[in-house]
């Protein structure tokens, strides 16, 4: 009997609510095997992990990774492409890598339908889903993207409060100390000093980050490149 390595998981508390929880995965991707004939070795379950991550950088997907390498199975069952992958790129060159080492990948729910990658027109439809897949995860950042935007130009509350507001309801309040720490910023960023070296004068006087921790170069940065704070200062440089 061919043997499978199966792979669940959930990224969020909404997915675990949204029929894609670890132990409906299991159950299909059992039924599956069954059905196929395929004996399970293993059922890696990971729970609070994010797909952007690549699967060799995740505790399961190491794991998973190891098993086929050390050939105890040339199937892997997973319920469908954004469970494994993070981008098309990721699922291509792991799933060429697999092909080579005679490794089947067998999505269980595709719209209904199962397809792997053993013949022509299983890895024709895996390469399309790849695309689709990571052109809607970039439709979703450009939409959240525009959203802060907007939030930004209209001062609505958005998480985490920046630097120089406050949070009132859903509207975004000037906090007249704090904005004193932004003119600062943006008066030293115009004698041309260095971010680093703006992050170090601020935690040299005691003036703490918005949370009260020390200030870094990379904060200082996202300030005075913000458009939230440029509406409102007069920049020299």
């Amino acid at each position: 009997m061919e043997k499978a390595v199966c792979y669940v998981r959930v990224s969020t508390m909404e997915q675990a609510t949204q029929g894609v929880s670890l132990e409906a995965q299991e159950e299909k991707l059992r039924a599956y095997c069954q059905m196929t004939g395929l004996e399970i070795v293993k059922i890696i379950k990971e729970e609070g992990i994010s797909a952007t991550k690549p699967l060799k950088d995740r505790p399961g997907g190491k794991e998973l990774i190891e098993i086929i390498n050390k050939k105890q199975a040339n199937h892997v069952v997973t319920l469908k492409l954004d469970r494994l992958f993070r981008n098309a790129e990721d699922a291509l060159h792991v799933t060429n890598d697999w092909d080579s080492k005679g490794v089947t990948l067998h999505l269980v729910d595709m719209g209904g339908q199962a397809i792997n990658t053993k013949n022509a027109i299983g890895r024709f439809f895996l390469s399309l889903m790849a695309g689709f897949a990571e052109l809607e995860r970039n439709m979703i950042a450009e939409r959240t993207a525009m959203a802060l935007t907007h939030k930004k130009r209209n001062l609505e509350a958005y998480s985490p409060t920046p630097l120089g507001f406050e949070r009132i309801d859903d509207t975004l309040k000037k906090n007249d100390e704090e904005w004193e720490i932004v003119n600062l910023i943006f008066q030293l960023r115009s004698e041309k000093i260095s971010y680093s070296k703006i992050a170090e004068e601020l935690n040299n006087r005691g003036i703490p980050g918005k949370r009260g921790g020390k200030w870094y170069g990379s904060t200082v940065r996202y300030v005075y490149q913000n458009d939230l704070y440029k509406k409102e200062v007069n920049e020299v440089c």
